[in-house]
């Protein structure tokens, strides 16, 4: 038998201890108040004392109860706090296990990043090579064009020669190649190359008064700088 089972039947007992002594009392007051014997009033006083004392032990009985009751609540709130502060060990291998793949995913997207990275600095060195190398080829196309007599322009050879250049420049042109502004341009180390020096009062101080060679750009970066004349 538990405590609070314990503690319930002394309860009842009491009360029904009370309740009897109250009925006892009852009748032997009726019966002294009829004869009047100072006796019998006796008998009723301690049967009084005896309800008074019955009414006690129950009212400590009432109150084990609830101290029971308030120590088992105590206990249980006690336990389910405990279980709440105290984490589980499949919680903690979650935990781990998300901090690692949360680990992993951002190193992957940080390793693609640089390969991508490396991938298009790769793409444009060897594009650059192969442009460079097709700039002599450019540079030839257009000598023999300037150096062609103005009775021979209209010949289908020399109408065949512009039309193979014309496509050759608009191809480099869509992969991104372009020539470098020069003649009349202020003079910029990081464009021109300068091979000569002039006097000359019409152009201003670090302006291109001629252009040898051609400069060219792939997308941002100089393939080949532009070789020019620089005035004053």
């Amino acid at each position: 038998m538990s405590k609070e089972d314990m503690v319930k039947e002394a309860v009842e007992e009491a009360k029904v201890k009370a309740a009897k002594a109250g009925d006892a009392g009852a009748d032997q007051q009726k019966a002294a108040d009829k004869a009047g014997d100072p006796a019998e009033n006796d008998t009723v006083q301690a049967d009084a004392d005896s309800r008074e004392e019955a009414g006690k032990d129950s009212q400590s009985a009432e109150e084990n109860e609830a101290e029971a009751d308030g120590q088992s609540s105590k206990a249980e709130k006690k336990k389910l706090f405990g279980k709440k502060a105290k984490k589980d060990k499949k919680d903690e291998k979650i935990d781990e296990l998300t901090d690692r793949l949360t680990r992993q995913m951002a190193e992957f997207d940080n390793f693609r990043k640089r390969t991508e990275k490396e991938k298009s600095q790769m793409y444009e060195i060897g594009a650059k090579d192969i442009i460079e190398k097709i700039l002599p080829v450019v540079d030839n196309f257009e000598r023999g064009l300037s150096s062609m007599p103005e009775e021979e322009k209209t010949t289908p050879f020399a109408e065949g020669m512009e039309k193979i250049y014309k496509q050759l420049m608009t191809t480099l042109e869509e992969v991104g190649v372009k020539p470098i502004e020069a003649v009349g341009q202020e003079f910029n180390p990081d464009f021109h190359n300068a091979v000569m020096h002039v006097e000359d009062e019409e152009l201003g101080e670090n302006i291109i008064a001629e252009e040898f060679q051609k400069g060219y750009m792939y997308r941002d970066s100089v393939v080949r700088h532009s070789m020019v004349k620089v005035a004053n």
